[in-house]
């Protein structure tokens, strides 16, 4: 504020042929270093913050529909409104780009689709960004045929907290409810299930990883 009040002044004193040199480039130099030092204190999500972050995001971002796409159609998904951290999580991420950095990572006929992993470089430096932060767990709903839930890891994980950057779809017609209780639902697929089909019958390896690439985009929907 003291610099830019020196340059009013200084402005207002000095000759007109002066004032390009003295005082609009510097006026220009000051706004743009001032709309540097802004973004850069601009709060992002961390492991630090989760909770509170999230609380507040979602209470602006009320979005509840998203679409998922891939070479071989898309398929939307509705994330329940009583999972409110998940949700606002998944409006998050989307609306950062990360899931559009992501690939299907695995396959398993009959059981589940799972995505939001890759080893593209700009989808690890995403993760790196927001500290790999977790989600507690959330085990309201069941894991139905076309649920969507979490992912997480089962090693030294006794709370059971999610990732918020790998989700699966159950395929199974009678679900996957050995899942239950060990890992959150917190949406559903709605439509685009032809897709899914098409999806689970791409070639993968022993370790259930597609063969070839499929990368998603998903955008929000409403």
């Amino acid at each position: 504020a003291e610099n830019l009040l020196g340059l009013i002044i200084l402005f207002t004193f000095a000759p007109m042929k002066f004032r390009l040199i003295y005082f609009w480039i510097p006026f220009l130099f000051l706004v743009c270093s001032q709309t540097i030092v802004a973004q850069s204190k601009e709060v992002i999500i961390s492991n630090t913050n989760t909770l509170p972050f999230l609380k507040a995001y979602g209470n602006k971002n009320k979005e509840t529909l998203v679409k998922v796409s891939t070479k071989f159609g898309s398929f939307q998904i509705r994330l329940y409104k009583d999972t409110p951290l998940y949700r606002a999580s998944f409006i998050y991420l989307t609306k950062m780009g990360y899931f559009s950095t992501s690939d299907v990572d695995r396959i398993a006929p009959d059981f589940i689709i799972q995505m939001g992993d890759s080893d593209n470089p700009a989808c690890i430096n995403m993760r790196y960004k927001f500290k790999n932060y977790l989600l507690p767990a959330h085990f309201l709903h069941k894991h139905k045929q076309y649920a969507v839930a979490a992912a997480r890891s089962w090693d030294n994980n006794p709370k059971k907290k999610s990732s918020p950057f790998e989700f699966y779809i159950v395929m199974n017609k009678l679900g996957a409810h050995h899942l239950d209780k060990e890992h959150s639902v917190f949406g559903e697929v709605i439509s685009g299930f032809k897709t899914l089909k098409i999806l689970e019958k791409q070639k993968h390896g022993r370790d259930e990883w597609p063969l070839q690439d499929i990368r998603i985009t998903v955008h929000i929907v409403e």
